[in-house]
């Protein structure tokens, strides 16, 4: 007797659905049934018949005509769901490329004869028993008219079946009403009447339309009406320049007026802000949704460095929820708008994506939505990728992708709130591909039919997506004929209002971003002036031993490393009984102190829980379980929140994340650390666009602090230098502070200083390595105590009528040259004093220090660095005394160390040598 006889008798609609579900996923089903739909799938297959083809054994299945037509239904239903989005009607001015094997019956098993056959197969796509045709029409609505989806490689089986039912229903096209429809129409209108606007009254001017892609403006109403129903309070918005003014006035409610301000060229209203142009800059405003719900939008300042915003952006929502929605971050919404040729081309989207799912940086999904004008700058889409999409990086994380026609403007809605509803039901990401094109170059200015003529040959008679809905719906019998020149007249009579009064003023005011999260502090800028000024940092020494109590006792019921437990142990006894604190307990201290005053802290980097070098351990882990264990969660019952993650290996991406989270969090010590300082040049772009510069082109404060280890000890050119000289060189007037302290005090004290001050300014700290362990960087209980920061150490071992060679130097520099000192017995005629804050400047105690030490005949500035590298070319700029210096440095390099330990030595002790005699020149 046949073994699949029972095939015959039973039900096929359970072994269509039962196949199915093998297809999507194979482990669901039960091994036998897994075995056989194995085997018959090879016996389906060709494997082709050379001769020296491998011989495998298979199960003979031998299944019946009428369930094997039900299997190949099936396959059928499975190529539309994993192939169909590459027989869609999406793009609008361009035929789609052509892809093999396509959707045809004949690859299926099935011909023509079969169309009017009824199938069991249709209960999966919930249609029940019906015919082929069937089937193939409701495939065929569902997966290749103006939608595409991307979907089936997603691992979870309920995320696959939550699509599938939501595709199913209406076949997946909206079913919106006619005042809906109204309503899409009314903010179509909108964004083609804005660009038609600027376009006769700013001819040629730069201001990178959204035309060709407009429905974008429907669509993101579309989200934020219906995730404030949701529950959805506050949306975090990053986008390019592309549309980005379309978006400002018609999304966010912009006034046109200031729009049509910054097009005039105005200046600004504040003599020291330098601004940006007019499609970087960010906006925060607060919308009512149409059933009245009070929401906060916030679209994030950006520079022209494209995805660079992204980062930020997921840095930014995710300091909104830890702030004030821990509960529920489904509540902040971050929605990324990128560009076809940035998202295929700019590896930090790749960054950002890998962060999605991380404890540290995870903001509970993000709509990302591309506007794919099928072009970059001038370079065709072929050449612009390897991928078949632009969105093929959302795969990484198995994030469903909808690839639309950006013509088809209820389509576009509808995808819009698909994409909504999944990230508010699965907490994840979601892509958006928006195909349409731009109708003019680059920029208004520029002429694409140089390198694309046919295509723009194209778009020149092709009407805009307002025109075409309209059309639509006067067919419908939605509108008449009068009705969108009566939007079009209202809309742009009170655009033509709102230029008359831009014209009525002389300067242009721009509006701080987040205002909100800095009430406490304010947003008014201060000068180097303001931050020469002492603040208080000092910090009770009885309270400081509380914290001291707790952060140097492990549980006792719990079992850790024999070592952990020594370095716990070795932390209260250097407090409690030898009065002498090292770096790591000084830093944790500074934690300590501010967490028990009610700030919150969040440290990240690669290895940070440890600490590259092994000092901090501020996370350490039960032996047996791997239970993690943060002693500084438990300093205070109202302290604040302690977070510390290691990051993923990317240094952009996460100081992106990172900077965001101090923009919108100023009461947050927000710190990131590189494992090793010559790494941080991975995040270059950061630091130049922002940090450096935000407030001068944006008005943004910002207290990101950045921990670079940086010191020459034999470690290479990779291993030895933070590149000190590039963050000194975009020093400016009062635009950060960059720091390289020497004692473990004075550290404790310059952190608690970024949070003590009324203003924020990034913080760049130069840290050790060495000195994490060395003997004498250590610090008393008092100097924690009642100390403050000092921007300068002098020597306090010396008799300044004495000394005849001062020495100016910084880091940890001071203690190599301090051994020499000892070495030498030169403690009388030799003064070495520290340079603990090298910008802004302490030019006022330098000074004081070279009349001090009047007798000093040689005045040196020593540096481990090489001579193009390092604080000198700093001091020459800012400081007019240090041209009659003596420099001891390295020789000039291109790479900052040696990689030979030998040679690296020998250089080392050659800068030493010339700084104790003037003779021993090792520039020579």
């Amino acid at each position: 007797m046949d073994r699949f006889s029972f095939l015959n008798a039973a039900h096929t609609a359970y072994f269509a659905e039962l196949y199915d579900q093998y297809l999507q996923n194979p482990d669901s089903v039960e091994p036998s049934w897994r075995a056989f739909f194995q085997g018959y799938d090879f016996g389906t297959e060709s494997y082709g018949e050379a001769d020296d083809a491998p011989t495998v054994t298979v199960p003979q299945v031998v299944v019946p005509e009428n369930v094997k037509k039900e299997f190949q239904v099936v396959k059928l239903i499975d190529g539309y769901r994993t192939r169909g989005h590459l027989f869609t009607r999406t793009n609008p001015v361009r035929e789609r490329r052509k892809y093999e094997p396509t959707l045809a019956l004949e690859n299926f098993g099935l011909n023509n004869s079969d169309l009017q056959k009824s199938f069991e197969a249709g209960e999966i796509i919930g249609l029940g028993k019906t015919t082929l045709q069937n089937i193939i029409t409701h495939l065929e609505r569902i997966y290749c008219e103006s939608i595409g989806v991307e979907y089936m490689y997603i691992r979870k089986p309920e995320q696959i079946e939550w699509i599938q039912q939501k595709l199913n229903v209406n076949d997946n096209h909206p079913n919106f009403s006619a005042d809906q429809k109204k309503h899409i129409l009314k903010k179509l209108n909108e964004a083609v009447s804005f660009e038609n606007f600027l376009h006769t009254k700013y001819v040629g001017q730069k201001r990178f339309s959204l035309e060709g892609g407009e429905s974008l403006i429907p669509a993101l109403d579309a989200v934020v009406e219906q995730a404030a129903e949701k529950g959805v309070e506050d949306f975090i918005l990053g986008m390019a320049h592309r549309g980005r003014l379309n978006v400002l006035t018609n999304i966010f409610g912009k006034s046109a007026k200031d729009i049509f301000s910054e097009f005039d060229g105005k200046d600004y209203e504040e003599a020291i802000f330098d601004g940006d142009v007019k499609y970087h800059l960010g906006l925060t405003a607060d919308r009512k949704t149409d059933s009245g719900k009070k929401i906060s939008m916030n679209i994030a300042p950006n520079p022209s460095h494209l995805e660079t915003v992204g980062a930020v952006v997921e840095g930014i929502a995710r300091a909104k929820q830890d702030r004030d929605h821990a509960d529920n971050f489904s509540e902040v919404l971050p929605i990324v708008i990128h560009g076809d040729a940035a998202i295929a081309g700019q590896g930090l989207v790749y960054e950002i994506v890998q962060m999605s799912q991380l404890d540290g940086y995870k903001t509970g999904g993000t709509i990302h939505i591309v506007i794919n004008n099928q072009v970059g700058f001038t370079t065709n889409y072929l050449d612009a990728r390897s991928s078949t999409y632009c969105t093929d990086v959302g795969k990484v994380t198995l994030s469903p992708v909808l690839h639309v026609n950006a013509d088809a403007a209820e389509a576009v809605v509808h995808a819009a709130l698909f994409a909504l509803e999944y990230r508010m039901t699965f907490k994840r990401d979601v892509f958006i591909d928006l195909l349409g094109y731009r109708k003019y170059g680059h920029n208004e200015g520029d002429e694409p039919r140089f390198t694309q003529p046919k295509l723009y040959k194209t778009i020149s008679k092709h009407s805009n997506p307002r025109d075409i809905y309209a059309e639509k719906l006067r067919k419908q019998g939605v509108i008449d004929e009068n009705y969108v020149r009566e939007l079009e007249k209202k809309y742009k009579d009170s655009l033509e209002v709102k230029l008359e009064d831009s014209r009525k003023e002389e300067k242009t005011v721009i509006t701080p971003f987040m205002q909100d999260a800095w009430k406490d502090l304010g947003l008014e800028r201060v000068d180097e002036e303001e931050m020469a000024k002492d603040i208080d940092t000092t910090y009770p020494e009885e309270k400081l031993a509380e914290i001291a109590e707790v952060v140097s006792k492990l549980p006792e019921n719990k079992q850790f490393l024999r070592k952990i437990t020594r370095i716990v142990a070795d932390r209260h006894k250097m407090f409690f009984e030898k009065n002498e604190i090292d770096w790591g307990m000084g830093e944790t201290l500074a934690y300590g102190s501010l967490l028990r005053e009610g700030f919150d802290v969040r440290i990240t980097g690669q290895d940070v829980e440890r600490g590259t070098f092994s000092h901090r351990h501020a996370v350490v882990k039960v032996e047996d379980s791997e239970e993690e264990i943060k002693l500084l969660d438990h300093v205070a019952e109202d302290q604040g929140n302690f977070y510390i993650y290691n990051s993923l290996l990317s240094e952009y991406g996460v100081v992106g994340f990172d900077y965001g989270y101090a923009m919108a969090s100023p009461n947050t010590l927000t710190i990131w650390e590189a494992q090793f300082g010559d790494f941080s040049n991975g995040a270059q772009i950061m630091i130049d666009q922002y940090i450096s510069s935000a407030e001068d082109k944006w008005k943004t404060q910002n207290g990101l602090v950045m921990l670079l280890p940086h010191g020459y000890e034999g470690q290479g050119a990779e291993h030895s230098s933070a590149r000190m000289e590039r963050y000194l060189q975009l020093c400016a007037k009062d635009n950060m502070y960059v720091a390289d302290c020497t004692t473990p005090a004075n550290f404790y004290h310059l952190l608690r200083r970024q949070m003590k001050a009324n203003f924020r300014k990034p913080l760049i700290v130069f840290t050790p390595k060495s000195l994490l362990r060395h003997p004498k960087a250590v610090s008393k209980v008092e100097d924690f105590a009642t100390g403050s920061f000092q921007t300068l150490i002098d020597d306090e071992n010396v008799k300044a009528n004495k000394v005849k060679t001062l020495v100016f130097c910084t880091g940890k520099f001071y203690y190599d040259l301090l051994a020499e000192r000892e070495k030498q017995g030169r403690e009388e005629d030799v003064a070495l004093v520290r340079l603990e804050q090298l910008f802004p400047l302490p030019k006022t105690k330098i000074k004081e220090i070279l009349v001090k030490y009047t007798n000093a005949d040689d005045v040196v500035w020593a540096q481990e660095e090489p001579r193009n590298m390092g604080a000198y070319s700093h001091l020459l700029m800012h400081l007019d005394e240090a041209k009659s210096f003596r420099v001891a440095s390295r020789r000039f390099y291109g790479a900052p160390a040696a990689g030979s330990a030998v040679r690296s030595k020998r250089r080392h002790e050659e800068v030493i040598a010339y700084v104790f005699d003037k003779t021993k020149d090792n520039m020579r």
